[in-house]
């Protein structure tokens, strides 16, 4: 029987789009079927339409044009949004015991058993049409009419903002009424749903000297989102800070709190930070996503070499590990990772938080607060009475806090914390700057990493190409490598960005005895790293990314940008 490959380069060779041996040839090169249909659509041999229409023919499946069609709030009735969205289903219509749905792949036996056991219809028939429109449609059509959970039920108002007009200054008592007013609930509401919806990690919400500008950062970049009435800025800012316990007749100093908030059975933190500006408080809501935290150092997307590293350092039963590199490169989030990966019920792991950003069952986290006294180093002196093994130190700040992790982790402790460094040997720099004994070092380091983020490319719309060699060489890319990479044109699944999510870089500096001998006399960061090139499996971040461009996972510019 001719197989589901073979008749779709069958129909290729009649429309003449390619000649067989190009078509044996990626045939062989990808022997799984779904990566042979992208190759084929990388490589503009076909599109996804035309894969549609050959699945239609052969299957006797008809084709559907989303674009023509119309929705209402009644068909998301048809289907539960969780199977809707995890199979990328969309429910056209529903006549007697038959359900029917539209989707890109008509091979998915498992998804149409999942939905046939949770809904019990009699039977499933089948549309076929394009991804990208399936998941337009479902975005608009199960988003409809969401509410958050903090909110109190609203009326039917218009979601058009009010103007309200002030006197001179603040007038606390309009403020605080107005900010309880539904339109500007919705309004709040409206500005926080957004962010969810775009994956953001951060909302900006900016006075202007004439309006107030919303703006979300998106896999690490910041995007305009709203342009809100300038009249309507403090009712909107009271309400952000109602919510999140600040004090509202405050508006000299910079406050922090956080809120909390129940969508679709997810629970979502939220950070506040408010700030005085020439034109009002610009607050500032960090997303604290618990169900987006990966367990395990396996699902962070580290590639092989310097995950195996990272996990030989982690089997080590005391001693110090560092993660370094900038503010907002995934730190705390690999921290987050590892130490939910070793919460057993045989462990007492402790953290030491400025502030505590996720809250995990079964170890114990703590809040620093300076203003009484309970910073880093008094903390850590404290928590080393309560027989941890496992402590994660928020950061290492100063010469006080970094002596004592350092003496902790000779005494038997796993001690995890970050520094501000660019590169994984400059936390040795750092540390003997600050006052610890080499030998000391020497002794208690177990590793010490670095890290970045850069964005993936979209997978709907990423395409080959090459660069000359000569570029290349500029950039210090290895050539023998090759010189063929990957690029985007943007597309609906991306919002036109051509990047989607994120990925961890990692470089891992092993410490083995030659490293410690080096520490202890004090050798430049150049020879311990030549060293761990030569020995140890060294990979610089830039080596890691470039490594990452060959494969697909990102783009030769988004490396260059981060790394330098």
């Amino acid at each position: 029987m001719e197989s589901l490959k073979e008749r779709i380069i069958r129909n290729i060779l009649l429309k003449g789009n390619a000649d067989r041996k190009v078509l044996d040839e990626i045939s062989g090169n990808y022997p799984n079927f779904n990566d042979f249909k992208e190759a084929l659509i990388r490589d503009n041999i076909v599109s996804r339409e035309d894969i549609l229409l050959i699945f239609s023919k052969e299957y006797k499946i008809p084709y559907l044009d989303l674009d023509k069609y119309r929705f209402s709030s009644e068909n998301k009735k048809l289907l539960p949004k969780q199977l809707a969205f995890k199979y990328k289903l969309l429910p056209i219509s529903k006549m007697g015991n038959v359900l029917t749905l539209a989707t890109a792949n008509p091979l998915d036996i498992i998804a149409l058993d999942d939905i046939n056991i949770a809904c019990s219809f009699n039977k499933i028939g089948l549309v076929l049409s394009n991804e990208d429109k399936i998941e337009k449609v479902l975005n608009e059509l199960y988003s409809e009419g969401e509410k958050l959970a903090f909110l109190a039920d609203k009326d039917e108002e218009d979601l058009s903002v009010k103007e309200v007009s002030y006197k001179d200054g603040h007038d606390l008592e309009e403020m605080l009424k107005e900010s309880k007013r539904a339109p500007i609930v919705r309004v709040v509401d409206l500005i926080i749903y957004e962010g969810l919806k775009r994956r953001s990690s951060d909302i900006h919400i900016e006075p202007m000297q004439d309006n107030l500008s919303v703006r979300y950062r998106i896999d690490g970049v910041l995007r305009h989102g709203l342009t809100l009435p300038k009249k309507n800025q403090s009712a909107i800012l009271a309400r952000l800070k109602i919510m999140a316990s600040l004090n509202i007749t405050e508006f000299r100093i910079p406050q922090d709190g956080r809120f909390k908030i129940k969508l679709e059975e997810r629970e979502i933190d939220f950070r506040v930070s408010s700030l005085p500006t020439n034109f009002g408080e610009k607050i500032v809501l960090r997303i604290l996503d618990r169900s987006t935290l990966s367990i395990g150092t396996k699902k962070l997307g580290f590639s092989d070499v310097p995950l195996k590293l990272f996990e030989q350092a982690l089997s080590a039963p005391f001693g110090i590990i560092l993660v370094t590199g900038p503010t907002g490169s995934g730190k705390s989030t690999t921290l987050y990772s590892v130490i939910t990966q070793l919460n057993t019920a045989d462990k007492n792991i402790i953290t030491i938080e400025n502030p505590v950003e996720y809250q995990i069952e079964g170890i114990t986290q703590i809040q620093v607060k300076p203003e009484i006294g309970l910073g880093f180093a008094s903390c850590l002196r404290t928590v080393l009475r309560q027989s941890p093994d496992v402590i994660m130190v928020g950061e290492i700040r100063d010469s006080e806090t970094a002596d004592i992790a350092i003496k902790a982790s000779l005494t038997g402790e796993l001690i995890f914390s970050t520094l501000h460094t660019n590169s994984s040997a400059g936390a040795i720099t750092r540390l003997v700057d600050m006052h610890i004994e080499p030998f000391l070092l020497a002794s208690s380091l177990i590793a010490a990493t670095a890290q970045r983020l850069v964005r993936k490319l979209c997978p709907k719309c990423r395409i080959k190409y090459k660069i000359k060699e000569e570029l290349l060489k500029k950039m210090n890319f290895p050539v023998t490598l090759g010189n063929e990479f990957y690029k985007t044109k943007g597309c609906a699944y991306c919002n036109k960005t051509g990047y989607r999510g994120r990925i961890a870089l990692l470089e891992v500096l092993l410490i083995d005895d030659v490293i410690k001998e080096m520490i202890i006399k004090q050798a430049a960061e150049e020879d311990i790293i030549k060293y761990a090139k030569e020995n140890k499996e060294f990979t610089f971040l830039k080596e890691d990314g470039f490594d990452k461009c060959l494969n697909g996972v990102t783009s030769l510019e988004e490396v260059l940008r981060v790394t330098g």
